[in-house]
């Protein structure tokens, strides 16, 4: 069986990735983790170096500044899909170092890939609201952020928010990752929405999302507003055709 990578942006996350990448490795002992770094001035390239996992699952990208989190998503995409056309992966997952999403849940999006998933999305407001240790105001944002992405685009999925993802590494490699425009977290509505108008087939795992174990939240109100403004940009923009070239 081929083994996952996971692709983890971080910016000052040192306090969390001990934890993080033991929880992980307990979960998936298979696991591949690629950490994309915005130069995050906290140790966490030395960390990662020194760990007897570097450069057999724990991999690295530098980069020169804090570029933003859509653009590291992007250079980790790239750099697996390249690395999966001579090392395969099982699947792709997209989550947060900051453990506000379990990796004990990865397993569950693992499965859901095998068994045919070409894109898996978290949710946390599927049999209820499974959140703990967020304040009001954050809840109210996110549940009402979904219900106005819904509203807006027509997807009918609970949670099209989340950043807690996995791909079919073959579909990843279709996306044209040339369109992709949003700049914050309004990139995970933005790939999401690309996926299903290109007909994959999407499922969701619901998931128990805990506040952070450390460090300090990266929202802004700027990335609230580019969400605002982007949700109806997409349906204006309409279908985004797969990459040029891609294959099946």
């Amino acid at each position: 069986m081929t083994s996952p990578f996971i692709v983890v942006p971080t910016f000052r996350e040192y306090e969390n990735l001990p934890q993080f990448t033991k929880r992980l490795w307990q979960a998936v002992p298979q696991a591949r983790l690629l950490l994309v770094d915005d130069a995050s001035g906290d140790g966490t390239p030395d960390w990662v170096r020194a760990q007897p996992q570097y450069n057999s699952q724990l991999f690295l990208v530098e980069r020169a500044g804090k570029l933003g989190l859509a653009s590291a998503y992007i250079a980790g995409f790239k750099w697996v899909i390249q690395r999966h056309a001579s090392e395969p992966c099982s699947a792709v997952v997209q989550m947060d170092a900051d453990l506000s999403h379990d990796p004990s849940a990865v397993p569950e999006f693992l499965k859901a890939v095998a068994d045919g998933s070409d894109l898996v999305l978290a949710t946390r407001y599927r049999e209820g609201v499974r959140v703990t240790n967020w304040p009001l105001y954050r809840l109210l944002l996110s549940m009402g952020a979904g219900k106005y992405v819904k509203l807006i685009t027509g997807m009918p999925f609970t949670d099209p928010t989340g950043g807690f993802k996995a791909f079919r590494p073959e579909k990843l490699a279709q996306l044209d990752l040339s369109k992709i425009e949003s700049d914050g977290y309004a990139f995970q509505i933005e790939v999401t929405y690309m996926a299903w108008r290109l007909g994959w087939s999407i499922g969701e795992v619901p998931i128990v999302f805990e506040d952070r174990f450390a460090g300090k939240s990266k929202m802004s109100a700027r990335i609230v507003q580019e969400a605002i403004w982007r949700v109806p940009w997409l349906v204006l923009r309409g279908k985004v055709p797969a990459r040029a070239g891609a294959k099946n």
